[in-house]
């Protein structure tokens, strides 16, 4: 998928655990686990922005765009 998810790298910079930033977003533990694995196949700009104002930072902080290459 051309979207990453560097979700993992932001909560290590704010030393935050999972169930703590899940708490304090307003989402099941399981649901942020799937964000975080980049198995999500979409997230809510809600989410999106809780996420932010909890962690502190930037959509682009969270969500990078990367080019799939061609053969």
């Amino acid at each position: 998928m051309p979207i990453e998810i560097n979700l993992d790298v932001m909560m290590a910079r704010r030393k935050i655990s999972s169930n703590d930033l899940a708490d304090k977003v307003g989402i099941t533990p399981a649901n942020l686990s799937v964000l975080k694995t980049g198995k999500a196949k979409a997230v809510r700009f809600s989410t999106l922005e809780k996420l932010c104002e909890v962690l502190d930072c930037q959509p682009g902080d969270i969500l990078e765009f990367k080019r799939e290459e061609k053969p």
